[in-house]
């Protein structure tokens, strides 16, 4: 299976990519990726853009391609690492990418800066095929840290049976569904 940057100034170009049996790493589906990228496709443009649980960066590169004036890569694998260190510069997004190696859920005062756009696809489970459920204490680092503007938003990737309660300082506007994954997006309210 290939992974491809759908739109802007690298469309068409392919990713590099891990198997698609590991289950650490699992790039976002295509249709997926897209229809994010057409509701939001307004505040792209100049948008600082953080991607957490990064994997091959393919959703940071996607923002970095329609013009994104900086994209952070969150990521802990040392191998999606390199592969976001790879696609990054095969692109030639050097100069405005940050690759961080950080444990979004234990290590995220790293990544204290206001972004535009937080984007957050964790795995859904581990090498043991267990439900890791990390979009909801990734949700409350996001609140905690303060990392939105006001005019900001962040899309959260999870399992539709992954619970999510209500953050305090966000509110969820919108829902998507795909399957068996769900996308929301919120706001920051005070």
């Amino acid at each position: 299976m290939s992974l491809k940057v759908i739109a802007g100034t690298a469309s068409g170009k392919m990713l590099k990519t891990l198997p698609w049996d590991d289950l650490s790493i699992r790039p976002i589906l295509g249709r997926m990726k897209k229809s994010i990228f057409d509701i939001i496709q307004f505040k792209i443009p100049d948008a600082t853009f953080i991607d957490l649980f990064a994997g091959v960066g393919s959703v940071g590169i996607e923002a970095l391609s329609r013009k994104a004036k900086k994209v952070v890569f969150a990521e802990l694998n040392n191998v999606a690492l390199s592969l976001i260190r790879h696609n990054v510069n095969m692109l030639g997004f050097n100069d405005k990418a940050k690759i961080v190696q950080c444990d979004v859920i234990k290590g995220f005062a790293v990544l204290q800066d206001k972004y535009d756009i937080v984007f957050m696809g964790p795995p859904y489970k581990d090498s043991n095929k267990k439900m890791l459920a990390l979009t909801y204490p990734t949700l409350k680092n996001v609140a905690r840290y303060d990392i939105l503007k006001d005019s900001s938003i962040a899309i959260a990737q999870k399992h539709i049976r992954e619970p999510v309660g209500d953050v305090a300082g966000l509110e969820c506007f919108r829902v998507e569904k795909y399957g068996d994954t769900v996308i929301s997006f919120y706001k920051r309210v005070r």
